[in-house]
C-alpha cells in the first residue's frame, strides 16, 4: 500500500496489507525473504485459520511492525522535516480501516518502539500522506477532503 525510500539512508520501507490481521511495515533489504504467503501474523477471511504456516521460519525476516488488528494502511512516509521536530525519522502512514493518522517511533536499530495515533476524530478513512516542502503534512481522505498539518503558532508569534 505504501513505499518510501529515503535518500538520506538509502533505505526502502513498505507497508502492506495482511490479510484480517497481519498488516506490517518492513524494511526492505536486497535478497530478503518477507516471507508471503509462507508466513503471515493474519487469518483466512472466511474462517480462524491461519495464512501460511506460522508467523516465523529459517531464512524469512519479521516485519519491524505488524497490526493486529488490522489498520488497513494506506501510503507511506518517513518524515525528514523540520516543522515537527519530534517526528523526524518516524515512519507515518494513513489508516483506512480504523480511520486515523499513524506513527510509528522507530530506535536506532530500526525497530518499532511506539506508535501513536491522531486524527481519528475526522472520522474519515485517511488515502493519502505526503509531506510538503516546508516539512507540514499533506493529507487526503476518501470523502475528499484534504488537509496541511502545520504546528500551532504560538500566543507569542
Amino acid at each position: 500500500q505504501g513505499l518510501f525510500y529515503n535518500q538520506q539512508n538509502q533505505q526502502l520501507w513498505e507497508i502492506e496489507h495482511g490479510p484480517r490481521g497481519g498488516d506490517e511495515i518492513n524494511l526492505i533489504e536486497a535478497g530478503k525473504n518477507y516471507g508471503w504467503p509462507e508466513i503471515s501474523y493474519g487469518k483466512e477471511y472466511w474462517a480462524p485459520l491461519s495464512v501460511g504456516h506460522g508467523t516465523h521460519q529459517d531464512g524469512m525476516e519479521q516485519p519491524v511492525k505488524t497490526y493486529i488488528p488490522s489498520i488497513a494502511p494506506s501510503s507511506l512516509i518517513q518524515y525528514q522535516g523540520t516543522l515537527f521536530p519530534e517526528w523526524q525519522g518516524k515512519l507515518i502512514s494513513g489508516a483506512l480501516s480504523l480511520q486515523h493518522l499513524n506513527i510509528v517511533s522507530l530506535n536506532e536499530n530500526n525497530e518499532a518502539v511506539d506508535e501513536q495515533r491522531l486524527l481519528d476524530t475526522l472520522s474519515s478513512r485517511v488515502r493519502n500522506v505526503i509531506e510538503a516542502p516546508d516539512g507540514a503534512l499533506i493529507i487526503s481522505t476518501d470523502a475528499g477532503a484534504v488537509y496541511r498539518i502545520s504546528p500551532a503558532l504560538s500566543a507569542e508569534n
